[in-house]
């Protein structure tokens, strides 16, 4: 249970760190290296979420014995 909510965090950190930079580079006339830093950070993201969905089918597989 303690890994979901560690997950939430990690993926609410990243999102809170990526918002707030690019707030910055907003303000600092940086619109394209703040479009850079919202896309890596929702591909970091999206990696996070798709490791746990193979662990999860991973799991799936295993519990009915598929192969």
């Amino acid at each position: 249970m303690s890994l979901n909510v560690d997950l939430v965090f990690q993926i609410a950190i990243i999102g809170i760190v990526v918002s707030v930079l690019n707030i910055v580079l907003r303000q600092s006339h940086k619109e394209e290296w703040a479009q850079m830093l919202t896309i890596a950070g929702a591909v970091v993201v999206l990696s996070i979420v798709a490791r746990m969905v193979l662990d999860l089918f991973q799991t799936v597989r295993t519990m009915f014995q598929l192969y």
